[in-house]
């Protein structure tokens, strides 16, 4: 198995609403997400935003859009209106989530080297 940056598997949205958090998660390839449930745990969610995130964290699995979605709660320090952090919409948490590393499946190769041909 080699390692491989979420971000070559997966593309995330994240946005607010008060002081939860919320990112979408959804594979490139949909075959991908059964794998990638696995490993894209509450757990190790928790473990990268660490003491952000001051509530609970929660999992929602969307298989008819072959995506996930967490709830990360009370993680804005109060939310927009109250928060004197720079990213208190926590746009970018999206883009901190797609830096977690995670075990590829033996074989597995980047989406877009499939389409290319290329492979680096």
């Amino acid at each position: 198995m080699s390692r491989v940056m979420l971000r070559e598997v997966a593309f995330a949205r994240s946005g607010d609403k008060g002081d939860t958090s919320n990112i979408g998660l959804v594979p490139y390839r949909p075959d991908d997400l059964d794998w990638l449930l696995d490993q894209v745990t509450v757990e190790r969610v928790h473990a990268l935003f660490g003491s952000e995130v001051k509530g609970p964290i929660h999992r929602y699995t969307l298989r008819g859009i072959s995506a996930m979605n967490f709830v990360l709660e009370r993680a804005l320090s109060g939310g927009v209106s109250r928060s004197l952090n720079l990213d208190a919409h926590g746009k970018s948490w999206g883009n901190l989530l797609l830096r977690m590393e995670v075990e590829a499946p033996p074989g597995w190769i980047p989406g877009w080297v499939e389409e290319s041909g290329r492979i680096e």
